[in-house]
């Protein structure tokens, strides 16, 4: 007799720490890479939740923005159910009106002046509030001269229905009008690179625009986001600095026609200039991207955002170009606009490499100075004893040649 047994399934165990350190180092790599959190998402949203917000009300001070943040399908429900709740109580005050007036109690007498003609109950008295808020006017329900209180509600509801409108129509076109989606336009490089450039270790990566119309007044700056611990040893996580990416030379301001390499020079005043190929690969550290300007076709601010991870930075490769000329006009390839290519680049960092340029450039004298101070005397000290110790072997070899001279005299003079 068979028996259908269902199959264990079997999990990975948790290894401890130890074990996970006895990895290989591919697989410890990958495992690295899986646990990197990302401080801003590839498309730009900010990976950071807000949590334990007890001052809510500062919500409600600000109502305008904060309906525009809110999502389409809450936004919609709020503009309607405004309209709606509007309608229904000024609906529910003309009836208030009709029946503390006793206009209902007098419908088919045709001698009784009614507050409004032909409102006989609380339906009629909604569709005579939405005639009046949204300024229809079909001519069936009017308001008549014999009833002061209902031209004072009149009043009343076209003031705050000509404010409602003005608010929740000023709300959804702000919503319709945000340049969010214009940002979908703007794209970033998959990968950044670091090779050289102009004989200078370089920090690369390409943004472009897919549009026609263009973004003015395009600037581009970028941060590192990595933890770091004060020499008093306060803990800052996600600390944010400044990658200078041409500010001193105005650089970062674009003319984005076409896809252009952003260029981030490894000098002294880089975060990157003790980062080596080794060394890069084992650091926990994300640069966020950030390109704004203003949209042509509506003047409004634009801002597109993107990150990359150390294993993201590919070092010792280059953009492959895109940009070609054509008969009359230029054309850009954009299904070349994320490829590299590997090229030759020191594996050091752009410290160590400084440091080979100039002592390669150092002048014979200097580097002799150089390496009898790297023996523990002064350069002076050890001239002082050499030319002592000339004059020592210069005064023994004279005193000796004085002494054979007085040798021979003595032997003549006893011959």
């Amino acid at each position: 007799m068979e028996q259908d047994v269902e199959s264990p399934v079997i999990r990975k165990p948790k290894l401890p720490k130890q074990a996970r350190e006895d990895l290989p180092k591919h697989l410890a790599e990958i495992d690295r890479v899986k646990k990197i959190q990302r401080y801003v998402q590839k498309d730009g949203k900010c990976n950071v939740h807000h949590g334990n917000v007890r001052e809510t009300y500062r919500y409600l001070t600000d109502i305008f923005t904060t309906l525009v943040d809110l999502k389409w399908r809450f936004n919609l429900f709020i503009f309607v159910l405004v309209y709606t709740v509007t309608w229904l109580f000024f609906g529910f005050m003309w009836w208030l009106i009709a029946y503390l007036r006793g206009d209902l109690d007098h419908i088919a007498d045709n001698q009784w002046t009614p507050c409004v003609n032909n409102l006989n109950g609380f339906v009629s008295a909604f569709l005579f509030s939405i005639e009046t808020e949204t300024t229809i006017g079909y001519g069936y329900r009017v308001i008549t001269d014999k009833c002061p209180e209902g031209i004072v509600l009149l009043l009343v509801q076209s003031v705050l229905g000509s404010i409602v409108n003005a608010f929740m129509v000023g709300c959804m076109f702000v919503k319709i009008s945000q340049p969010k989606k214009r940002a979908e336009t703007l794209v970033f490089s998959t990968n950044a690179v670091i090779s050289m450039r102009d004989g200078r270790l370089c920090l690369m990566f390409r943004v472009g625009d897919l549009r026609n119309s263009h973004i003015v007044e395009a600037s581009i700056r970028a941060k590192l986001i990595k933890s770091k611990q004060t020499k008093e040893g306060e803990f800052i996580p996600l600390n944010q600095t400044d990658i200078n990416v041409g500010y001193n030379t105005g650089d970062d301001r674009l003319f984005l026609v076409s896809p252009l390499i952003i260029c981030h020079e490894i000098n002294q005043n880089s975060p990157f200039w003790d980062i080596s190929q080794a060394h890069l690969s084992k650091e926990e550290l994300e640069i966020v991207v950030i390109l704004e300007g203003m949209v042509e076709a509506t003047g409004m601010t634009c801002q597109a955002r993107s990150s990359y991870v150390s294993s993201e930075i590919k070092w010792g490769y280059r953009f492959t170009p895109v940009l070609t000329l054509e008969d009359g006009f230029y054309e850009v390839d954009y299904n070349s606009f994320h490829d590299i290519y590997e090229t030759d680049t020191p594996t050091c960092s752009a410290k160590e490499l400084a440091d080979m340029a100039n002592r390669a450039r150092l002048p014979l004298t200097w580097s002799l100075a150089s390496k009898l101070s790297q023996q523990g005397l002064p350069e002076s000290e050890q001239e002082g004893q050499e030319t002592k110790t000339n004059l020592d072997e210069q005064g023994k070899s004279e005193k000796t040649e004085r002494n054979g001279d007085i040798a021979n005299l003595e032997s003549e003079s006893k011959v």
